[in-house]
């Protein structure tokens, strides 16, 4: 790896001191409001992983809906009797 590759992945994630940081200002910054903030975040976090929970269960009902539908119509087509006899 050459240096000046090493110098771009060298600004990954932040350290310990940085979070710390951060942490600092976004206390100075919201204040009293940032619980309301992680809480909102929290319930809109939930919300998003139920709505996605809710599209896979549609879509895995309607792809075992469709493979129903599949059997019958073949099963059906193999008890139904030859006209060309």
């Amino acid at each position: 790896m050459t240096e000046q590759t090493f110098n771009i992945l060298a600004f990954g994630m932040p350290g310990t001191w940085e979070w710390i940081i951060v942490l600092v200002i976004a206390l100075l910054i919201f204040g009293r409001r940032l619980p309301e903030i992680a809480r909102g975040l929290g319930k809109s976090i939930t919300e998003f992983k139920k709505g996605v929970k809710e599209a896979k269960d549609d879509v895995d009902d309607i792809a075992e809906d469709a493979k129903k539908s599949i059997d019958d119509a073949v099963s059906d087509d193999s008890d139904s009797p030859d006209s060309d006899d």
